[in-house]
C-alpha cells in the first residue's frame, strides 16, 4: 500500500510540474488537461482541498461549480462557504440569518446591503439622503416608495450604502422588509435589531388582516400610490377608504395650487 501511495503522489507531482512548466517542443497529451473528470487529477476528489480552492471563487462561479458533481455541490453549497463568498469582498465579519432562496448569495454587489434607519419625528426623505450621502430617488426605490408621504406609516427606512468602509468588520442581518418587499443584508449602525422576530414575515394571516390588506390594495390602486401612502391616508381617515381618497384628492389639489409653498 505504501508503494502505491508513493506512486500516486509522484504522479500528481509530475502532473503539476508539467502543467506549470510546459515544454513547447513536446505537445501535451489530452490526459494532461486540468479537469475534474480527469482520472489522473485526484486532488479535486478531496473535500478539504476542494474547499480551499472553491472558497477563492466569486459567488457566481461558486454557484456554477455546484453543477459539476455531487461532491462539488456538497462543498460549494455549504453555508459557511456561501457566507464567505458573499461577505468577503466587503470585509463583512458575519452575516446572520438564512435567506428565503440560495439565489440570494449569488450576487454580492453593494445593493444587497442596506442601513436600517429608525424613523423619528422630523425625519424627511431629503434630510436622510443628505445625512447618508445618497440620492432621494435611491431611497425611494429601495423602500418601494412612490411619494414622500410613505415615510409617515413606517417605523424605519432602508438606506443604500454609499460608503463601503461601513461594512468592514460589521455584522449584517438578512431580512425581508415588508414595505420594501425585498430581501437585503441589513446593517444596524446602533448595534442590532431590537426584536429579530419583527424582521420575519408571518405565514399566517387572520381574517381581519386580510380585510385590511384588501382595503389597502384597493385604495393604493385607486390613488396610484405606494403602500405607505395608502396606509397613511387610511389611518388618517380611521379606516374609511372613501374619506381617505377624498383627503388625498384635497392634498393633491392644494399642492397643485401652491407649487412654490
Amino acid at each position: 500500500m505504501a508503494c502505491c501511495c508513493k506512486e500516486d503522489q509522484q504522479g500528481n507531482t509530475d502532473l503539476f510540474a508539467r502543467l506549470s512548466c510546459p515544454d513547447a517542443s513536446s505537445p501535451s497529451p489530452p490526459s494532461l488537461i486540468l479537469s475534474p473528470m480527469n482520472s489522473n487529477f485526484k486532488a479535486l476528489s478531496s473535500a478539504d482541498l476542494l474547499q480551499s480552492i472553491l472558497e477563492r471563487l466569486p459567488p457566481r462561479d461558486l454557484a456554477r461549480s455546484t453543477c459539476v458533481c455531487r461532491l462539488w455541490r456538497a462543498v460549494a453549497s455549504d453555508r459557511a462557504m456561501l457566507e464567505r463568498a458573499f461577505a468577503g469582498p466587503w470585509g463583512v465579519k458575519r452575516v446572520v440569518g438564512t435567506p428565503s432562496s440560495t439565489a440570494f448569495w449569488r450576487c454580492c454587489s453593494l445593493t444587497r446591503f442596506a442601513i436600517s434607519h429608525r424613523l423619528v419625528r422630523g425625519d424627511t426623505v431629503a434630510g436622510l439622503a443628505l445625512k447618508y450621502s445618497v440620492q432621494v430617488i435611491d431611497i425611494k426605490r429601495l423602500n418601494n416608495m412612490m411619494s414622500d408621504h410613505g415615510i409617515y406609516s413606517r417605523e424605519r427606512l432602508l438606506i443604500p450604502i454609499a460608503k463601503p468602509e461601513l461594512l468592514l468588520g460589521a455584522t449584517c442581518y438578512i431580512e425581508l422588509d415588508k414595505h420594501a418587499r425585498r430581501e437585503v443584508a441589513v446593517l444596524y449602525l446602533d448595534g442590532g435589531p431590537s426584536d429579530p422576530s419583527d424582521c420575519q414575515s408571518g405565514n399566517s394571516m387572520s381574517d381581519m388582516e386580510r380585510r385590511k390588506k384588501k382595503i389597502l390594495d384597493s385604495v393604493r390602486r385607486s390613488l396610484h400610490v405606494d403602500d405607505g401612502t395608502a396606509e397613511y391616508y387610511l389611518s388618517a381617515a380611521n379606516g374609511d377608504p372613501r374619506a381617505a381618497m377624498m383627503q388625498y384628492s384635497e392634498d393633491l389639489r392644494w399642492e397643485q395650487q401652491s407649487p412654490h409653498m
